[in-house]
């Protein structure tokens, strides 16, 4: 089997995944699963929602440290530890790459791997043997901005690299800690069957699908669904680089919402 290309998850709230919270248990089934299906990379590129610059900004340090960034969890939340190197020459291709696709970027040294890099991981590959690099999203959170970057990654193909989109196809804060009424529920099954229609029907040319994705804020439900966009912007990332459908679909609930995750 070839390695995928690419892979959008779904990835929780904070530390929750790691801690055996009942609301995470498909979540976590569903990334060991994929896993373990899938052929092992020689490298990861994660684009995180939890990390936003002026530019796609790369990590580019040998061992990268943890943030923490969540707040109010038990104290073993914050001893986690996720040992996996850095790939610096790795992070020069993706410095090359996008300025290749005249966009500017930047290598930052010093930063470390957020929660929405080190939990996934730490799930689907527990030994931390991949090495890993992070890439920041735009704070623009211009959609057709993150496609570009996608599209610009597309060398990475032939270098047996895993690019993971980490954030969350429904990502209402709110909503997440309020009572389940029909109407949030139908707004967010409303989101869900649009987008598992757009990445995975064949029906559509690939302008169209591009442009839907770039539309996403028309789908039903979608601002419910994402006051803020930055937990979705990562899927961009990860269609830019195939700009074809998905291979495979995975729909579960987290934390009481349907959600999905998507293979390329």
């Amino acid at each position: 089997m070839q390695l995928p290309n690419s892979l959008f998850i779904s990835h929780g709230g904070g530390p929750l995944p790691l801690l055996g919270d009942s609301g995470h248990v498909e979540m976590v089934s569903c990334l060991q699963g994929i896993a373990a299906t899938i052929p092992k990379p020689d490298a990861l590129v994660v684009v995180s929602a939890h990390w936003e610059e002026k530019m796609p900004t790369i990590t580019a340090g040998r061992f990268p440290t943890l943030i923490y960034d969540y707040y109010g969890f038990p104290p073993e939340s914050y001893d986690f530890r996720y040992p996996c190197a850095g790939d610096p020459s790795l992070a020069a291709d993706i410095y090359r790459m996008l300025g290749n696709s005249g966009i500017a970027a930047h290598l930052d040294e010093e930063r470390g791997f957020d929660h929405g890099v080190f939990v996934p991981l730490k799930i689907m590959y527990p030994e931390a043997d991949v090495p890993c690099v992070q890439l920041s999203l735009v704070n623009s959170l211009d959609a057709s901005l993150h496609i570009d970057i996608g599209s610009a990654l597309q060398g990475l193909q032939k270098q047996n690299v895993l690019v993971i989109g980490s954030g969350f196809s429904f990502h209402n804060l709110k909503a997440f800690f309020a009572s389940g009424s029909a109407e949030s529920r139908q707004l967010n099954h409303s989101f869900e069957k649009w987008l598992c229609d757009v990445c995975a029907g064949d029906q559509y040319l690939e302008e169209e699908r591009r442009n839907l994705l770039i539309g996403w804020e028309n789908a039903p439900g979608a601002r419910f669904c994402h006051p803020r966009e930055e937990h979705l912007l990562p899927l961009h990332v990860c269609y830019g680089l195939s700009q074809t459908r998905c291979t495979k679909r995975f729909k579960l609930t987290v934390m009481n919402r349907a959600s999905s995750m998507y293979l390329w």
